[in-house]
């Protein structure tokens, strides 16, 4: 390749060019607002000058203890400061932060240790039992470090060799964190679910860690001083980066241990909440909240969420609670959230019905994602964009994971052909929205035709009594497969399975009716997704 004129004398140089970091973010924070409210946690009120401070010196202590470039630092913790100081202490020595989903069971989280040669593991102590199990079964012998939370009213056994506190004190807060050598370093480890077989370990880097964080805070609207509630378990996908994003604008993060509706009603009122995120959950547990646990909100409160679009009703109950939602779309091999519904003003003048249909598309990029395509999986092409054929949504650029660790052949596989293969099936329409139809293991061939769950599902939310439904593949000797829908009624709300099956008659083609439906609550995964191979079980036995 010839050399340009452009590529003689102006080289890189500390002057020029510097690996992206998001620890940038908290640095500055500090600097221009150190009085500012970083971080409220029950009584707690911690500004940016402490935040920075005490980051500085869980990182001082890690590095005396021999953390550095590449070792990894695993935590078991709610959401809660110590949680935050972890996503900037751990990497300001160049360690790679794991943070382990705190409801899973003791032989997965051994796994994830084992795996990611954990070299010590924070934990609070209400997961301390899990932990001690875990720990048991593991090869690693990691430093344990109990976390003692005040707003913690249970009796954790205490199982390490010191309390994060003390472990603190260790550390100074003249310590001098580690630029990353190439912001292609990782910065933090993010397991799979996992659903079959071992979890994969998704690397993030801290290029795209910075960059999705930017992302956030222009996708969100964000502005100046936001007031973010954790609603989100920090532990998935690193909260989608937001630990980082809120540094960026000098925000304040409202702490929560647990997502029930009281503490999420107060905690909006008291502190001024202008952003949350959360799973559909969340929205049923604040609208299906007693009255007496509801809080008048201060102004529109922004609620971002991802998993299945909300069926209006629930779109329209939130508006008339005062939250504006805005659905979300990405995979924890994206930093979480890439693909955003950018709702167009014109848009409000259409009819519900067609609002709706709208609101149900995953999207489009987020500004730091380089490309978003719906492809056929084996020739490579791009599917017309008619908003009907079926493709495998590929993305690519720098908030794509930087791998699966330990495991080539899978990142390979997700890579094949220059793009991430979700294994997500939808359509690109003629406006260049994206709209998911199936997980490609979800899609239900009945009689030699394809039916998305999806479909399915979302005729079934339209239904009055119904707070949430997963449908399924049944196996049946005629067709082959049929529809199997599982569906858990709103608190107090009752209905048939003869009524189910009417209703969906009346908004679906015959063939994909549900010949069966069981009424129940839905099995779902700690961060509010509903566990379709537990139900595909249940499917074959009723």
């Amino acid at each position: 390749m010839p050399t340009s004129i452009y590529d003689v004398d102006l080289d890189r140089n500390p002057a020029n060019h510097r690996p992206l970091t998001p620890l940038d973010f908290l640095e500055r924070a500090a600097a221009v607002h150190p009085d500012r409210t970083a971080i409220v946690h029950g009584a707690l009120r911690r500004d940016y000058r402490g935040f920075h401070a005490r980051a500085k010196r869980l990182a001082s202590a890690l590095a005396a203890r021999g953390i550095g470039r590449g070792d990894t630092v695993a935590v078991m913790l709610p959401n809660t400061p110590a949680m935050l100081e972890c996503h900037y202490g751990v990497p300001m020595t160049g360690g790679v932060l794991n943070t382990l989903n705190t409801r899973l069971d003791p032989a997965i989280i051994a796994f994830s240790l084992d795996h990611g040669e954990a070299k010590i593991v924070i934990v609070d102590r209400e997961f301390s039992k899990t932990m001690k199990d875990a720990l048991a079964l593991c090869s690693v012998k990691p430093l344990v470090i109990d976390y003692d939370d005040p707003e913690y009213a249970g009796a954790g056994e205490r199982i390490g060799s010191l309390e994060y506190e003390d472990f603190l004190a260790e550390g100074g807060e003249a310590f001098e964190r580690a630029a990353p050598s190439d912001e292609w370093d990782a910065i933090s480890l993010n397991y799979t679910s996992g659903t079959t077989g071992n979890p994969k370990g998704v690397v993030y880097h801290h290029r795209g860690a910075a960059l999705l964080a930017q992302g956030n805070v222009i996708t969100c609207g964000m502005g100046r001083h936001p007031v973010y509630l954790w609603t989100l378990p920090m532990f998935h996908c690193n909260g989608w980066c937001f630990p980082w994003s809120i540094s960026l604008v000098a925000g304040t993060h409202v702490c929560l241990r647990q997502v029930r509706a009281k503490a999420m009603y107060d905690a909006i009122a008291e502190h001024g909440v202008t952003h949350l995120c959360g799973a559909p959950i969340v929205m049923s547990t604040l609208l299906n909240a007693p009255e007496a646990e509801k809080r008048p909100l201060p102004h529109r409160v922004e609620f971002f969420t991802a998993a299945a679009p909300p069926p209006e009703a629930v779109l329209a109950a939130m508006r008339e609670a005062g939250f504006n939602v805005t659905h979300l779309y990405g995979l924890t091999e994206t930093y979480g959230p890439s693909v955003v519904n950018d709702w167009h003003l014109e848009w409000d003048a259409l009819a519900p019905g067609e609002q709706a249909a709208k609101k149900a598309r995953q999207g489009v990029r987020y500004p730091v994602l380089e490309g978003l395509a719906v492809k056929d999986p084996v020739t490579m092409q791009d599917v017309p964009a008619d908003g009907v054929t079926l493709g495998e949504v590929m993305m690519r650029g720098n908030v794509v994971m930087k791998g699966y660790l330990k495991n080539r052949k899978a990142s390979d596989e997700a890579f094949a052909g220059g793009w991430f293969r979700s294994g997500d099936l939808g359509v690109m329409h003629p406006d260049g929205y994206v709209q998911l139809k199936d997980r490609s293991k979800d899609i239900i061939i009945s009689g030699g035709e394809n039916i998305s769950s999806i479909e399915v599902e979302d005729a079934l939310f339209r239904h009055p009594a119904v707070q949430a439904a997963a449908v399924v593949a049944k196996p049946d000797e005629k067709w082959g497969e049929t529809p199997c829908a599982f569906v858990e009624l709103k608190p107090g709300a009752a209905a048939t399975t003869d009524e189910m099956i009417e209703w969906c008659r009346k908004h679906l083609a015959g063939y994909k009716i549900p010949r069966t439906v069981v009424f129940t609550e839905l099995p779902k995964t700690s961060t509010g997704k509903i566990q379709k191979f537990r139900l595909r079980g249940m499917a074959r036995e009723v």
